[in-house]
């Protein structure tokens, strides 16, 4: 069971399954809210989003809701990003009973580990595929094993309930009672223990080796099979099972609140961490009127108690007039024929209780600075009055910029909230760097955006199932089709538009295919290969005069992007869309163009919010180089 201390093997067991029901799972991204504490947000299918929380040597399970991250990513979450972001969970897997978590992800050609120790301490680490470590979470050397970058991870070879075998083996060995024996060395932990004792029908104070390992294991598995398929999960003041034991039993909680899974019932059960508390208490966000509204009415405070002193140093001046006549009479005459450091010392030596009051000279200004209850600064070749009239000035300033602000105030009106809140942004997938769009019968295509491009789709990302595509031109994308589509129509139409057929003002290309053990770069003898080309040999499949020209359009449903591709099939995707064919003016200028157009059929609330999203550099990535034109405008 889990309690405050940490989940338990049996717990760890309840959440894999619950995790591999999940599955297919991809990384989205990688959050670090403390020290130890983590958080991987997964997509599912049917786009299904599920956020992980990690607690190192703690607890690791689904939630509703992340902590807010930090502005900045620490470092080791940043390297996760780097690594298994947009990767595929091919396997979550527990090892044995202990309390490790495993995930194994792919991404590439490549497949990664990533282990979360929930013992002791605790760790998350990263390794490649034979185990070596990348990077753990926390660099420890301990007597067995090390773990920092570059040992390899190492596990027990042994689960104890693994197998009828491993069962028999571990009594045999083992000198306590039955009881104990399963508790420690089975670790099943004392209350499920007892509970396979029970079921087993044996009195838990039998030798361990004199116990039927048969009925034992039968028992076993009966409990593993209520954990993973009947789960009643419960929470009690001191721990959390993802089962209820036998009415009656010691473990079985009075009072128990019953939860749809697993995860939901340790996530009501463990108390909020540092991070999830500032969520909790985060002031809430303040529209832009709202904060001008506030600074405003701070402003207004400020400029009152600018006032308020001057006027205080004001009626100061007058209620000590003869005095202040006196001083400005006195030092004005003396300033004639003394130097300024001369008439300090002169009044700092003297016993006179009215020189005692100046308590400050600025000798560049002329002025003193006198205690009359309040200091005010004198200028001594000025009359009282005048010496007043710098104060009244002084508060006439500050009653204008308070009427300012309370007119700023009167005229500032909140704006109306926005319409549409659902506009959620498209995640940055891996292959949104090269050129790409997505087939009407569901199969993404990608193309080159330069040489480097080229070289790196055709070594690194073309697999068996995929199909090499080109324009029978030179200087041309290199298009792979990532799995079978029937519509080659739409493929052939993408890599025509992306050649050097359009940038020469043509308007239909040849195009051919090819299968992927047909691409080589291993030139004949005497002849080279330049960077971003290569050499297909055998026989290819051609498509004759295709049409050149690309759709570039705004999508809000699911999630908002700018996307293009064949016309006709970003025309049926988008709210709002532009077509471009061989022309005349130059990338930039057409990117323009285009935002121009598609601005026009939204409304303001939604330019607003798609401010990050619908702009001159989202266009300008689907736009063909060379001359275009948009069609059906002049």
């Amino acid at each position: 069971m889990a309690t405050a201390q940490g989940m338990s093997g049996i717990d760890v067991r309840a959440v894999t399954h619950e995790l591999c029901a999940k599955l297919p799972l991809w990384i989205d991204k990688v959050y670090q809210f403390e020290t130890r504490t983590l958080g991987i947000r997964l997509n599912g299918e049917n786009h299904a989003k599920y956020l992980l929380l990690i607690e190192a040597g703690r607890r690791a399970h689904l939630v509703k809701n992340f902590p807010v991250p930090p502005k900045n990513p620490p470092q080791f979450a940043m390297l996760l990003r780097k690594y298994v972001s947009g990767g595929k969970v091919l396997a979550i897997r527990q090892h044995g009973l202990e309390r490790i978590l495993i995930f194994d992800i792919g991404k590439g050609d490549l497949t990664y580990r990533l282990i979360i120790e929930l013992f002791d301490e605790g760790n998350v680490i990263l390794t490649d595929e034979a185990y070596r470590i990348i990077k753990p979470l926390r660099h420890h050397r301990f007597k067995e094993r090390d773990i920092v970058p570059d040992a390899i991870y190492t596990m027990s070879g042994t689960d104890p309930t693994g197998s009828p075998e491993n069962l028999t083996a571990t009594l045999a060995g083992d000198h306590r009672d039955l009881v104990r024996a399963l508790a420690i060395a089975g670790m099943l932990g004392g209350t499920y223990a007892e509970y396979v004792c029970r079921t087993a029908g044996i009195e838990k104070s039998t030798p361990a080796q004199k116990a039927d390992p048969g009925t034992v294991f039968a028992a076993v598995q009966a409990l593993f099979d209520m954990v993973q398929h009947a789960g009643q999960p419960v929470v009690s003041a001191t721990s959390c099972e993802p089962v209820v034991l036998a009415a009656g039993s010691d473990s079985t909680p009075c009072d128990k609140n019953r939860f749809s899974g697993f995860s939901e019932a340790l996530e009501t059960f463990y108390p909020m961490t540092k991070a999830e508390k500032v969520r909790v208490t985060s002031k809430p966000k303040l529209s832009e009127a709202e904060r001008i509204h506030k600074y405003q009415e701070t402003a207004i405070k400020k400029f009152d108690e600018k006032i308020k002193k001057t006027e205080e140093v004001v009626a100061a001046i007058y209620e000590n007039y003869q005095f202040v006549a006196q001083v400005i009479s006195s030092l004005d005459a003396a300033s004639k024929r003394l130097s300024w450091q001369e008439i300090e010392h002169h009044l700092r030596d003297t016993s006179s209780a009215d020189a005692k009051r100046i308590v400050t000279f600025y000798p560049d200004e002329a002025a003193v600075e006198v205690d009359m209850g309040k200091k005010v600064k004198i200028f001594v070749h000025e009359s009282v009055e005048q010496n007043a009239g710098r104060y009244y000035d002084v508060i006439k300033k500050f009653k204008k910029k308070k009427e300012g602000a309370l007119l700023a105030m009167k005229t500032i009106k909140p704006k109306n909230k926005s319409v549409r809140h659902d506009i959620v942004p498209m995640k940055k997938l891996w292959y949104h760097r090269f050129r790409w769009f997505v087939t009407s019968d569901g199969v993404v295509v990608l193309g080159g955006r330069d040489a480097s491009q080229n070289e790196e789709l055709v070594k690194k990302y073309m697999t068996g199932g995929d199909l090499f595509v080109h324009a029978d031109v030179h200087g041309a994308s290199v298009v792979i089709v990532k799995g079978t589509t029937k519509k080659m129509d739409e493929v052939a139409q993408f890599a025509a538009s992306y050649s050097g057929a359009w940038r020469s003002g043509h308007f239909s290309a040849d195009v051919y295919s090819a299968q992927p053990n047909q691409v080589s770069k291993t030139p004949e003898s005497g002849e080279f290969v330049t960077r971003g080309s290569f050499i297909v040999r055998g026989e290819r499949t051609y498509y004759r005069d295709v049409p050149l020209a690309v759709g570039i359009g705004l999508v809000l449903e699911p999630q908002a992007a700018v996307i293009g591709g064949p016309p006709a099939v970003i025309r049926s995707r988008t709210k709002t869309f532009a077509e471009l064919k061989p022309g005349q003016y130059e990338p930039n200028d057409v990117a323009k163009k285009v935002l121009r157009q598609l601005r026009q059929n939204i409304s303001p609330d939604e330019e607003r919010l798609l401010k990050g999203i619908l702009n001159t550099d989202t266009v300008a990535a689907f736009v063909p180089p060379g001359g275009s034109d948009i069609s059906g405008t002049p």
